[in-house]
């Protein structure tokens, strides 16, 4: 009786902790809207199923007329709502096919800008983290940031040992904010998809759940710090790029301490040419290098924006901020490979068979179906001058084609375009006369015929048969177990069978010979069993290798 009232307790204390929790958010969901009103920019709500008379009620009560298209509309009321809502705007920039193309276009030019939080923060923060005086930390320390965003800001430093450093500091409780906003993206995009059941193809959730994996790593500086030391490790032996050096003694949860570097801004044209460099050269050494790190390392810079990335006075490639990065694994660079080499050439049946052999699209759907329409995706975009050819934009529209093709979303490539769509249009300020896949074709042959050529196929094969290979002890002794119990019960069957004479007594000797002869033949037996039967998985294993290659 006592644990059915205490269990009772607890379930009527778990509804009103939900109840309060659904008032909280309820509250919190109308100041957005108040938000979303001020700049008029109710129209995502309206996309997602609110009513129109509420949000009608809700513009002429709290509205403002904003002059703009609705992108622009939608980046000032998340600038105005505070850092949480930048990194969902910047979020939501990837994800065409679910605001469209010209909003997400709108969105990726949200300025990650802030006005930087006061000295005794930045103080008190440091000395916390690093265990130290400031003073004895950086002898020299710049009180005024070189840069901030909602993330977090910079300031310049020496260090007791003369280095000149980057300082980065997070934001005081910017995480605590952070969570408090993503506990209501996530109340409001359960309940959209619980009333709104046509809303579940767009999977709101598991939109929340990847931007608030993106953020979380922003968020820990150590994590930051991890990003630039593997990034410097991949690209060590490519000349003409370098990663800042990281200041591991002054590496924290909350502080980055990193190489003060020199150099204009990637896109800042009049400076190159002043430093005496090629601004076509600069071009091409980027793209061979954004290149490398997608196919060759499945590693990128993934917030590669201009104030990002800069080129010294001998044009080396230096990039900051590495807070936002992709990982692309082996199998996905193949099917991407054979997915833009088969666009390029317009070879719709190859792009067709690396998504079904992928599984991107699953085996249900029609195969015709699907090329049909790569078809259309492909030839407005193809037929159009080498130097407009846009790949981000080719993957933009064949994201786009996922509801009809049940295909699942990947973070990872969504974010890949995104990437491209930046270094695209720093591409075309360089020169817009140029296409930066062009210039990198090169390296896109060589690593095609290295990875996709007869020998790379031979390679594979042995790989995969090796990896099998490494399991056949397993595979052995699993099988003599499964083998020693089933002769084990053969055996005992067979003795009750025959094991007495006509007269009723055991023949001792004799039955000790019979036994002595049966268990070396059921020894044979097993061992050329265990042979056979892995023999036969080799060949298979072998076949099915060869045929997948």
């Amino acid at each position: 009786m006592g644990d059915d009232l205490l269990h009772g307790h607890q379930l009527e204390k778990r509804d009103e902790n939900q109840m309060l929790t659904g008032l909280k958010n309820s509250a919190r969901a109308i100041g957005l809207v108040k938000a979303l009103a001020k700049y008029d920019a109710l129209w995502p709500l309206e996309m997602v199923g609110v009513p129109k008379p509420a949000l009608w009620t809700a513009k002429l009560l709290l509205g403002k007329k904003h002059s703009g298209r609705p992108g622009e509309r939608l980046a000032d009321a998340l600038t105005a709502m505070g850092p949480t809502y930048i990194k969902l705007g910047q979020a939501l920039s990837v994800r065409a096919d679910l605001v469209g193309e010209e909003v997400a276009k709108d969105l990726s030019r949200l300025q990650d800008k802030l006005p930087p939080f006061g000295f005794d923060k930045v103080r008190e923060t440091i000395e916390t983290e690093l265990e130290g005086q400031l003073a004895e930390l950086f002898p020299v320390f710049d009180k005024d940031s070189i840069a901030a965003a909602s993330i977090a800001q910079v300031h310049f430093a020496e260090t007791p040992d003369g280095d000149l450093v980057a300082v980065k500091v997070l934001r005081p409780d910017v995480e605590e904010h952070f969570n408090k906003d993503v506990a209501l993206f996530f109340w409001m995009a359960a309940v959209m998809e619980y009333w709104f059941p046509a809303l579940r193809r767009l999977r709101l959730v598991d939109v929340v759940v990847t931007f608030k994996d993106w953020v979380q790593v922003e968020m820990d500086l150590r994590l930051e710090a991890s990003a630039a030391s593997e990034l410097a490790e991949n690209c060590q032996n490519d000349s003409g790029f370098r990663v800042p050096k990281v200041f591991w003694q002054y590496v924290a949860k909350s502080v980055l301490v990193t190489e003060r570097i020199q150099g204009m801004r990637l896109d800042d044209l009049p400076a190159m040419r002043e430093a005496g460099l090629d601004p076509d050269k600069v071009l091409e050494h980027a793209s061979s290098i954004f290149f490398l790190q997608v196919f060759r390392d499945g590693f990128f810079h993934a917030d590669m924006h201009p104030g990002n990335v800069f080129v010294d006075d001998t044009g080396t490639i230096i990039p900051v901020d590495f807070g936002i990065m992709g990982r692309v694994d082996y199998p996905t660079r193949i099917f991407l490979a054979d997915m833009l080499i088969g666009f390029l050439q317009r070879d719709y049946r190859k792009v067709a068979d690396a998504h079904f052999d992928m599984g991107v699209v699953p085996p249900y759907k029609s195969r015709d179906a699907f090329m049909q329409a790569l078809r259309a995706i492909g030839e407005p975009l193809l037929d159009r001058p080498l130097n407009e050819i846009s790949v981000a934009r080719l993957l933009a529209h064949l994201f786009q084609t996922t509801d009809d093709f049940d295909m699942e979303t990947q973070p990872d490539l969504l974010l890949l375009q995104k990437t491209m769509l930046v270094a695209e249009g720093v591409g075309r300020k360089l020169n817009p006369s140029v296409n930066m896949w062009i210039l990198a074709q090169p390296l896109i042959e060589e690593w095609m015929y290295a990875n996709r050529g007869p020998e790379a196929r031979v390679k594979q094969a042995a790989m995969a048969l090796y990896s099998r290979l490494e399991k056949l002890p397993v595979m052995m002794d699993r099988l003599e177990l499964l083998l020693d119990e089933q002769l084990a019960q053969t055996g005992q069957h067979s003795g009750r069978a025959s094991g007495r004479t006509a007269s009723g007594r055991f023949e001792g000797s004799r039955l000790n010979d019979l036994s002595r002869d049966g268990e070396a033949r059921n020894g044979m037996r097993k061992r050329w069993t265990v042979v056979g039967v892995l023999v036969g998985a080799l060949a298979t294993a072998l076949t099915m290798t060869m045929l997948n290659q």
